[in-house]
């Protein structure tokens, strides 16, 4: 009886011995995975497009550093999984800096950075007010330039990726359009730009062009608007206002929601080999209209000078490309 007593209480002592062992590995192997994780830095996170991204980095397993300007978005964004919310106003440096140090204090091995952080402003371009034109291009082509030249160290130290948010209006532009298209169009150079430089050192760069997709950009817009006081009643483009007007309702429910700008992110920052750009839209009728347009800006360009190529010549090149993008 006593042998079985043993028996019993150092069989019971072993089981739980392994019981502890086994709660201490996984203990350490989900400490190390945390410690693993790839951390992404996604500028402008608070709604919209941003906030899409870094729900489905977080959901993924991915460490989110997301940036966002109000207190209200940092405290949401912190009830999220995977996410440590930052201050971070892509126009203040002393943001920045302050971000800088929040990502190497944290320990995390810096991946990516999505820099999304935008705004819209729209009207004719001869008569918007130059401050207008300061404002969007300190948000939208200044803080992307910021960022990346912040963290860049941090990136190079990792081979990391860099996805910049661009629009299809940074491949055509129209009436209405013209300020804000010119910043996606700066976009598209800083983005092929970088590509080239950071080539060196391992690190890809990729920029995503989004069409119509719900997010908080007009609403934005209308509310900035109406904040400074923008009176059109004296404009030569009323009928232009008129139409645009309608395009710009604030309530964006009727577009989709940007899950596939958020997978198109999820590409540029974990493909083997991801694409430069990536025109990301809704319906055929959006993918039709930047690629018609870029296929004219080559016909207008090859027509435009002295050793133009012939129809042969032009579409083996375009054929080539074709193939060459779909490996």
């Amino acid at each position: 009886m006593r042998l079985l007593i043993t028996l019993f209480i150092l069989t019971t002592h072993i089981a739980f011995a392994d019981d502890r062992q086994a709660a201490l590995e996984a203990s350490h192997a989900k400490a190390a995975s945390v410690q693993n994780q790839k951390a992404i830095l996604v500028t402008g996170a608070s709604s919209g497009i941003g906030r899409t991204i870094t729900e489905t980095l977080a959901r993924q397993g991915h460490f989110v550093f997301a940036g966002a300007r109000k207190q209200k978005d940092i405290d949401a964004l912190n009830q999220l999984t995977n996410v440590q919310a930052i201050r971070l106003d892509v126009t203040i440096q002393s943001d920045i800096d302050a971000a800088v140090n929040t990502v190497k204090a944290s320990g995390k091995q810096l991946h990516g950075l999505v820099n999304n952080a935008g705004v819209a402003v729209f009207g004719p371009l001869i008569e918007i007010p130059e401050r207008d034109i300061d404002f969007q291009d300190n948000v939208n082509v200044m803080g992307p330039y910021r960022i990346t030249k912040a963290f860049a160290p941090l990136i190079i130290e990792n081979k990391g990726r860099i996805a910049n948010i661009g629009s299809i209006s940074g491949l055509m532009s129209s009436t209405m359009f013209g300020p804000y298209s010119m910043t996606k169009h700066a976009i598209e150079a800083f983005s092929e730009a970088l590509s080239a430089e950071m080539r060196k050192f391992g690190v890809k760069v990729s920029v995503i062009a989004p069409g119509n997709y719900n997010s908080n950009i007009m609403k934005n817009l209308k509310r900035r608007l109406e904040k400074q006081g923008h009176h059109f009643a004296n404009s030569r483009y009323q009928d232009e206002y008129k139409r645009f007007a309608k395009f710009t309702n604030p309530d964006r429910s009727r577009f989709k929601a940007p899950d596939d700008v958020a997978n198109a992110v999820v590409k540029a920052l974990f493909d083997e080999t991801p694409h430069l750009r990536y025109l990301v839209v809704p319906n055929e009728q959006e993918a039709m209209l930047p690629i018609k347009n870029t296929l004219k800006k080559v016909a207008e360009l090859n027509a435009s000078h002295a050793f133009t190529f012939d129809k042969k010549q032009m579409l083996a090149w375009l054929s080539h490309e074709i193939d060459k993008a779909n490996q």
